[in-house]
């Protein structure tokens, strides 16, 4: 996902993200009951069709009680510490943590409190892994700057260049937001070592030309299994086809990985939960029995949505192509 406060173009790019289900009845005080992965994605899908963020779902998608969700651990290394609509994933080594996306603006707070319930010293965090140049992945880099003493910024240069370029624009606006100068800046290929785990730089441009996907290693008491957060689902950022061409090369990448004979991808930890039911699933994580699997570790859901993107991205180009 981008920016929502701008005009998603296409109902169907955003569609591709989940199969939807219809939305129940909306308490006044309340847009949603919980974070329910089909009505969120529902509501997402009309606001494509109008090309107008409708008023409730704009206030829900800025008000911080509406969008507090508890860490919660996928992973015996991973906690979630992100908001309802927007993930932040925190990942522990044997000789500190990485953080995976900053959150934005009115959440800080909350998102400094979640990492702190885990137990993490700040100072512990080695790296700040960032996927994107839109505000919901990078908007808190400048709050958080000051308080992580031994932390990295780390994204592609054209992730820092979209970034900078997106913070400059937002002055004077209602919702401005600053970003911090490019730090470090990675290509694809690069990994980056935090004690036993290699995190590797997977560079997906087509959501924006310097998206990059993060891949590394999540364990479920003795399973080691290799995770990927792909930077970028969405196709409401095209300045035209070829994006979307790169956007249909980075899926079929993404393919590959998770088909690979060696290290295959099994495990997808979203940037956007409602795109690929991750409450849902949390929900059944929790129930989970003792010798049951874990709900997450599921390469066939992952090539399903990548399918799914895939097809809806075909579409698009045709459509990018007769303009």
């Amino acid at each position: 996902m981008a920016n929502v406060f701008k005009t998603l173009k296409s109902a169907a790019c955003a569609a591709a993200l989940i199969s939807i289900t219809t939305a129940g009845s909306v308490a006044a005080e309340s847009l949603f009951e919980g974070c329910p992965s089909g009505q969120i994605m529902q509501r997402f899908v009309e606001f494509g069709k109008t090309g107008k963020m409708p008023r409730d779902l704009g206030k829900w998608l800025s008000t911080p009680e509406d969008q507090a969700v508890e860490p919660w651990k996928p992973f015996d290394n991973v906690d979630y510490i992100g908001i309802c609509w927007a993930s932040a994933w925190l990942i522990h080594t044997d000789d500190g943590s990485v953080l995976i996306d900053t959150s934005y603006g009115p959440f800080q707070d909350k998102i400094l409190q979640n990492i702190k319930s885990t137990g993490t010293d700040l100072a512990d965090i080695k790296y700040v892994m960032m996927t994107h140049g839109h505000f919901d992945h990078v908007g808190g880099a400048a709050s958080l700057k000051p308080i992580l003493p031994n932390a990295k910024f780390v994204m592609t240069q054209k992730g820092w260049d979209e970034a900078v370029e997106s913070a400059e624009k937002s002055q004077g606006g209602r919702r401005a937001w600053t970003m911090i100068e490019p730090e470090m800046v990675v290509a694809d290929g690069d990994e980056i070592t935090v004690g036993s785990n290699k995190f590797m730089v997977v560079e997906t441009p087509g959501h924006t030309w310097g998206t990059a996907s993060y891949v590394y290693d999540v364990q479920d008491g003795d399973d080691t299994y290799r995770s990927i957060t792909i930077g970028g689902l969405g196709l409401n950022a095209i300045e035209g086809p070829s994006q979307v061409e790169a956007y249909i090369a980075s899926v079929d990448r993404i393919r590959e990985l998770v088909e690979a004979e060696d290290a295959p991808i099994e495990v997808h930890l979203t940037t956007h939960g409602f795109s690929a039911g991750m409450d849902e699933n949390r929900q059944k994580l929790a129930e989970r029995k003792e010798g049951e699997p874990n709900v997450f570790v599921d390469p066939q859901a992952l090539l399903d949505q990548v399918a799914g993107l895939r097809e809806r991205a075909v579409k698009r180009l045709a459509t990018e192509n007769s303009k």
